[in-house]
């Protein structure tokens, strides 16, 4: 159970609301995380926890918009400081695989969102994010041809695609093993493969 002051600001306690759900998801199937499961973890009551939130699928949104904004931040600033758009794909890659392995439950609840078969508003935050995601892996893949680090004829579409679809296949293994701390020593070599594909330095 998280500890956590009774009484805190609207803004604090809905960014400690979403830190909740983060942590359950990293032990439990999200799908079967309720409100309750959410409130007892923050050692309040359901009603409490509706007083910032109208719905659960509310406390959805608002999670799936942290995870968003959280994973493309930390992917950004792996890659600020370099200015070889080789070195910034492979920091890119690893700073992902590391957010992954600090936030376990995070896979889970994309992969769940992704499944359902209707339009939901958390369903689609987190297709804006592989699209957002995928555009700016192209930006970096487009200038990594443009100076000659990749190969000048490499389709980033599909190269964006691969490097996000190599990730998931590394989580999704980790998940089937139960073992997500090992998803940081399997990144390094996947990743020499992948950016031999694409004529960069491993």
């Amino acid at each position: 159970m998280m500890n956590r002051p009774r009484n805190l600001p609207a803004d604090e306690r809905r960014a400690h609301t979403v830190e909740a759900v983060v942590e359950l998801a990293g032990t439990r199937n999200p799908g079967e995380i309720t409100t309750m499961a959410i409130a007892r973890h923050m050692g309040l009551t359901e009603g409490a926890l509706f007083r910032h939130f109208p719905s659960k699928q509310a406390i959805w949104q608002s999670v799936m918009e942290w995870v968003a904004e959280s994973l493309l931040d930390r992917v950004e600033r792996a890659a600020r400081d370099l200015d070889s758009p080789s070195d910034q794909l492979r920091a890119m890659f690893l700073g992902h695989i590391d957010f992954v392995a600090e936030h376990p439950g995070v896979p889970r609840m994309l992969f769940g969102e992704l499944q359902k078969s209707d339009s939901t508003a958390p369903k689609r935050i987190v297709q804006s994010l592989i699209q957002r995601y995928a555009q700016r892996l192209q930006q970096t893949l487009e200038a990594g041809k443009a100076c000659g680090e990749l190969q000048a004829d490499l389709d980033s579409g599909a190269a964006a695609t691969l490097f996000i679809g190599t990730i998931q296949g590394l989580v999704m293994q980790s998940l089937l093993v139960g073992d997500m701390a090992r998803i940081r020593e399997e990144a390094p070599k996947v990743y020499a493969i992948y950016s031999r594909g694409i004529g960069a330095r491993p």
